[in-house]
């Protein structure tokens, strides 16, 4: 979808959840410039749904949301094993150390808040593409060393 700054055999997976349609093409536009695939949702249903079917790598997450608010959104992306490995952005204009408690809580793993500045949205992501990468090459070495291991016992 973009150009490419370092080619991995299949590009990241971003959904942007925001029910403003202005606020999910200003995310998008700044992403321009990552080699990923790019999906968007319109509220915190969809967001599921879509988290779902999409399979991102992340999700970059409006808090307040029509449906299911992002609080509610992260904790069932987060509670459900097919998806709790699933990286979580929130971004949002609530900046009270409430909100920030309530989104730890719910199991964001960091948090933008609005207006967002285009700087700091893309080391965050990334940053969190970095370690989706780290966490999905350690499941694959566990994975293989448990095949090893099976093969060794001969089960």
């Amino acid at each position: 979808m973009s150009e490419s700054q370092s080619s991995p055999a299949t590009p990241h997976r971003i959904l942007i959840a925001d029910d403003n349609l202005a606020n999910r093409e200003l995310l998008e536009a700044y992403l321009v410039g990552i080699d990923c695939e790019i999906e968007t949702s319109v509220d915190g249903q969809d967001t599921l749904d879509k988290v779902a079917s999409f399979k991102p790598d992340l999700v970059l997450l409006d808090v307040m949301m029509p449906k299911l608010s992002g609080f509610e959104v992260c904790k069932q992306i987060k509670d459900n094993a097919d998806t709790s490995r699933v990286m979580v952005l929130m971004v949002t204009a609530l900046n009270e150390l409430g909100d920030i408690e309530r989104a730890v809580a719910a199991g964001t793993d960091d948090f933008l808040t609005k207006p967002v500045q285009k700087m700091h949205l893309l080391k965050r992501v990334e940053n969190m593409l970095k370690l989706k990468g780290v966490e999905d090459e350690l499941d694959r070495l566990r994975k293989y060393i448990q095949m090893i291991e099976d093969a060794d016992n001969g089960n």
